[in-house]
């Protein structure tokens, strides 16, 4: 099912009601009320602004989901990636191993003179040069690098036995009310949100990571704390309706003269 009929379908029923003339008294269509659609994580997967679909609901409401926090209908649990990749930055490289090749050195020059050449030819022209008071000189600053790190980053899971809530933000004495329920039979939650109020005080919640910074003891525990995968405890080399007697040739195999000639090319250029 694509995204664009799964929300046509939401918005319909959301418009229908018990009512005898099936007219409903508060329907989603009202400006003064936002309709979210969002699943047992928080995630929003149908929203009047399309821009916040597959968003975290704390990036949008933030006073609705702390106070969701509160009243237990969700949880946070701290989760942590031991694979992340974090950005630092750096005031300069080392570019040592190019000295082992004098083949690098003089490319490399060639390759400085160039980017210098044009970057000149960018940067300048009679305009610039004629109000030279009203420009400023660019400084080359380092460059950011990603390094593997450890972070943390909270996650939200809702409650199981709550399956609906109602509740009131109080926004600088403005009451921002909202209801939370249940869909039967899903994982999802229709949260309805009174939009009458500024709330912009409640700083949004966001899943963003942190990174974990060790000192010597934190590091050493989190080296003991790490363990190694554990090996199969049967082995399988051979499978039933693998035939042994089909084999490969790849020791017929010769090298291809053109791509040998091609990777001793490649490593007479810098990289």
């Amino acid at each position: 099912m694509k995204l664009e009929f799964f929300q046509k379908k939401f918005w319909t029923a959301s418009r229908q009601c018990a009512a005898l003339d099936g007219k409903c008294s508060i329907s989603c269509d009202d400006e003064n009320i936002n309709c979210y659609l969002i699943d047992n994580n928080g995630f929003v997967l149908v929203a009047e602004d399309y821009t916040l679909t597959g968003k975290f609901f704390g990036e949008a409401e933030g006073a609705v989901m702390s106070k969701l926090l509160q009243m237990g209908s969700f949880k946070r649990v701290t989760l942590y990636d031991y694979q992340a990749l974090c950005w630092v930055f750096s005031e300069s490289s080392d570019s040592g191993h190019t000295l082992l090749d004098p083949y690098f050195a003089f490319f490399s020059a060639v390759k400085w003179i160039l980017t210098e050449l044009v970057i000149f030819l960018v940067e300048f022209n009679l305009y610039s040069w004629w109000h030279s008071d009203l420009t400023a000189k660019a400084q080359r600053m380092g460059r950011s690098m990603q390094v593997p790190c450890d972070t943390e980053y909270p996650a939200f899971i809702s409650e199981r036995t709550i399956k609906e809530n109602t509740g009131n933000v109080d926004c600088d004495g403005c009451i921002k009310s909202f209801v939370i329920q249940q869909i039967p039979s899903s994982n999802l939650f229709m949260v309805v949100v009174d939009n009458k109020c500024d709330c912009s005080m409640f700083e949004p919640i966001t899943m963003d990571p942190i990174e974990i910074m060790y000192n010597e003891s934190l590091k050493c525990e989190r080296l003991k704390m790490q363990k190694d995968r554990r090996r199969p405890d049967t082995c399988h080399p051979f499978h039933p309706e693998e035939n042994s007697m089909e084999c490969g040739g790849a020791a017929g195999l010769t090298p291809s003269f053109a791509a040998t000639l091609l990777c001793v090319l490649l490593a007479l250029f810098p990289r």
